[in-house]
This record gives structure tokens, C-alpha cells and sequence, in this order.
């Protein structure tokens, strides 16, 4: 659904890019890009409501980091930014790239995040797991089986497991380098079901409630995330990447083989083949219920401190605390 389609625009003469199923248009590159860009804008407004002058007390502007990856969804998320508040002089766009140490696989992506970053003259700044403690991931995966034996807790865990906590830690540090006022993630329409079916399978509606954006909701002491891609399906996305010929990489993470989130990827394609508009419903659904849940007083995350890095959590001890105590045992 993301190559060139036959047939032309449903708004113009000029050859269509992609099919919309759910709302069975066509759309020229043009046009396709002229409907991201509005409703990306759009849900901006009601995600980030900023001021007519959004600067700080001294002076200094509102600034967003911007999570990049050198894939599709955050090349065009940062495009999107820059293109819709990139002039206004109180606003402050930042890109920041986190090195999980995956050979083969992140240093050609953050070379095309270095090349889109220099074309839009955005600033990047980089960060990499061993700058804040952890170990290269390739190095992980070496030790999972060994960290399983020792800790009971770790059985079943897969490379993802492990990596998602260490990149949400190391965007936080990245937050904290450079001053961010709000964090800018890539996630699109399909990466927005899945977590929500991820969560539904596992009885875990509260931890849906608590998917980005948060800047209803914010957590003190880190900066409020913001999603400006979650309405939009990821093959429109890619398709306008496309056209609009950013750099991005197309390879897939080598350790990903036999995450959950793999399966619920082929579960809502399957339902959005069968009935378009699915995702969409997910979306809107968990809306319904997070407004259910703000009303009712329960959304609200019970906010801890942890205890050996006194980082936000809901635990005792963080769980990037405890997977970096696993790792200690093994060196």
C-alpha cells in the first residue's frame, strides 16, 4: 500500500501515491502531503498548546527535542515540526539520536539522521547507552541467557525488553542535556494500535491510558511527550518520505525477531485489511477511555522515586536500575 498506486488523485488529475482504504481517496504526493500536514497540525494544537510567546523567564525559547531514529516516521515527524512551528522565533527545535550499539544496523540510520538534521539545519545531538552506564546492546544480547539463569525475573525477557527501557532512560537524559520543555516521538497510527493491543492482551488497560501524549497528564520531573504522528498510518508516511525524498533507513533491528510487538504488527494489518479504519477505532477508543479514566480519578500514575538513582517509577527500585544491576553481575 506504500508504492505507487494506479489510478490518479481523488483532488487533482496528477497520479496517485497511495490508497486510503478507510476513506477509499487517492492522493497525489502533493495532496497526500497536505493532508498529513493538517492533521498533523491539527492534533499539534491539542496536544502542545502554546502561547503566542511560548519563551521562558530569561528570555530563552520553548524548546522540544525531537526523539529521531533515521527511520521514516521521525524523519517525517521532524519535518513536520520544523515545517510548522520551525518560525516562530519563541520555539526551539532539537533532535536528538540515541546509539543503542547495534551493529550493521544504527550507524548507517544516524548517518541518515546526520544528513536530514544538516539539511534542515536542525541541531543533533547524540547519545549513546555507555555514556549513561549501560552496555552496548549487541553486548546484551551476548549475556541474556546468562542473566536469565540468575534472575528469575529475566526469563522469557527479549532483546526488546531490554532496550526499550534503556532508550527511554537515555531520552531522558537527552531531555535533561539539552533543556527540553517537551519530547517529540515518531509513533505512528499502526505503532499506536499495537501498544494498545499489546496492553489489551495482557490486561493492562491503565498502562494504555498512560501512552503519550502527556501533556494533560504531566510527570514531574520529566518532560511531557508529544505524538504528532498517531493519527496517521505508517504507509501514508512512508510514502510521502518518499516523495519528498528525506533520507531514511529501511533495515530492520537484528535483535526484533520474535518480539511481541512483530505479532500484533500482523494482527492490525489483518484487522485494518478486514475492516479499514480500525486503527483508527483503537485510537479513538482509547481516547473514550482515558477520558473515562481522568474523570474517575483513577488514571493517575502513582509516581515514585526509585531509590538507588532517584529517577520517576512506580516501583521501588527502577526497572533500568534493576536490569543495570543484572548487567553488573556479568562483568
Amino acid at each position: 500500500m506504500c508504492g505507487l498506486q494506479v489510478g490518479s488523485c481523488s483532488r487533482c488529475e496528477n497520479p496517485s501515491v497511495v490508497y486510503q482504504p478507510y476513506s477509499g481517496q487517492r492522493l497525489c504526493g502533493r495532496h497526500l502531503r497536505a493532508s498529513i500536514r493538517k492533521r498533523v497540525s491539527k492534533d499539534l494544537r491539542n496536544q502542545l498548546s502554546l502561547p503566542k510567546d511560548a519563551r521562558e523567564a530569561d528570555g530563552s525559547p520553548f524548546r522540544i527535542l525531537a526523539a529521531v531514529s533515521g527511520g521514516k516516521d521521525s524523519a517525517i515527524m521532524l519535518h513536520m515540526l520544523f515545517d510548522i512551528l520551525g518560525k516562530r522565533r519563541d520555539v526551539e527545535i532539537v533532535a536528538g539520536v540515541v546509539d543503542e550499539g547495534i551493529d550493521g544496523y544504527r550507524s548507517p540510520s544516524i548517518d541518515c539522521v546526520e544528513e536530514l538534521c544538516s539539511m534542515m539545519d536542525v541541531e543533533l545531538v547524540r547519545i549513546g547507552y555507555e555514556d549513561i552506564g549501560y552496555q552496548r546492546m549487541d553486548e546484551v544480547v551476548k549475556i541474556m541467557p546468562a542473566i536469565a539463569e540468575k534472575n528469575p525475573d529475566a526469563k522469557g525477557m527479549m532483546p526488546c525488553s531490554f532496550c526499550g527501557v534503556f532508550r527511554r532512560q537515555s531520552l531522558n537524559t537527552l531531555a535533561e542535556k539539552t533543556n527540553a520543555r517537551a519530547m517529540a516521538l515518531g509513533h505512528n497510527l499502526d505503532d499506536m494500535a499495537q501498544s494498545i493491543l499489546m496492553n489489551l492482551q495482557k490486561g493492562e488497560v491503565e498502562r494504555s491510558v498512560r501512552l503519550a501524549p502527556h501533556t494533560q497528564t504531566p510527570i514531574d520531573g520529566l518532560p511531557p511527550r508529544i505524538v504528532p504522528l498517531r493519527w496517521i498510518p505508517e504507509q501514508e508516511i512512508h510514502a510521502l518520505a518518499m516523495v519528498m525524498g528525506l533520507p531514511f533507513f529501511h533495515g530492520e533491528c537484528p535483535h526484533a525477531a520474535g518480539a511481541q510487538r512483530q505479532a500484533s504488527r500482523n494482527i492490525i494489518a489483518a484487522l485494518e485489511t478486514n475492516t479499514p479504519g480500525a486503527r483508527h477505532g483503537l485510537l479513538h477508543s482509547l481516547e473514550n477511555i482515558r477520558e473515562a479514566f481522568s474523570l474517575s480519578g483513577e488514571g493517575n500514575m502513582d509516581v515514585k522515586s526509585c531509590s538507588v538513582c532517584g529517577g520517576v517509577t512506580s516501583r521501588e527500585v527502577c526497572q533500568s536500575c534493576t536490569m543495570k544491576s543484572w548487567l553488573n553481575e556479568q562483568t
